[in-house]
């Protein structure tokens, strides 16, 4: 089989980070080529690579009579895991926590940043405004959802192992702070689980690679990194 050939475009402070860190940990080569925000968004070039200007995309010329172009971080990381590393990082049918990779896999953009987002971005109505307050309880709850996990396994979410559905969830609490702040002194669960994704060679090889200008060391602290100051003024409460 061909070595693969892939292209990674990143728009950096983002959940593009996930693909770096999936093919370090598969020792799988590519090419990186990061993008700055414009000023929130991805600039005219990135938005160029797929139709829907989204950011992770992945160009894939392993084979070159059949390129393939695919947005999607969660798609991405599907694609990889079962093109190119025979399954490697994702549990099989047969596996006992089978069930538990493919929940906590999806829950990660299904369920845990969607809701943590729609947080950060009804703030403008009023953190009184009851639309914001239950947008706020539905985020706690899934973060302590997380967390309970993590305090029942000791180790990763889908059990022993470190899958995909690490690499998924470890930016929610990690650079995405940078958009919707969470104090993590409640949520011992999380925070030994960060520890542990740190002391991951191939995870703070990805990060430096992708967004070498971020403190990695702070992404996984207690308080987290600083928030974009665009990101907050464009959703600062409304008066």
């Amino acid at each position: 089989m061909s070595s693969p050939k892939l292209t990674v475009h990143h728009l950096q402070i983002g959940q593009g980070e996930r693909i770096p860190w999936l093919l370090e940990e598969l020792n799988i080569p590519y090419k990186l080529e990061n993008y700055k925000r414009s000023p929130l968004l991805s600039p005219p070039e990135l938005k160029a690579k797929h139709p829907t200007g989204a950011s992770p995309v992945l160009e894939d010329h392993t084979d070159p009579s059949n390129p393939v172009s695919i947005a999607e971080s969660s798609a991405i990381c599907e694609y990889i895991i079962y093109k190119h590393a025979n399954g490697r990082l994702a549990l099989p049918p047969s596996h006992k926590n089978y069930s538990d990779y493919l929940y906590w896999f999806h829950f990660a953009n299904g369920t845990l940043q969607p809701g943590l987002f729609r947080k950060a971005m009804t703030r403008m109505v009023g953190e009184d405004d009851p639309r914001y307050q239950a947008n706020a309880a539905r985020a706690a709850n899934a973060v302590k959802h997380v967390n309970n996990r993590l305090l029942e396994t000791g180790a990763w979410l889908a059990g022993d192992e470190f899958t995909a559905a690490d690499v998924m969830t470890g930016w929610c609490f990690t650079t995405a702070r940078k958009f919707v702040p969470i104090d993590l002194t409640e949520y011992k669960g999380i925070l030994d689980w960060l520890k542990r994704i740190g002391e991951r060679d191939a995870y703070r090889r990805a990060m430096n690679k992708g967004d070498p200008e971020l403190d990695v060391d702070i992404g996984l602290s207690v308080e987290g990194p600083p928030v974009v100051e665009a990101f907050q003024k464009a959703y600062a409460p409304k008066k």
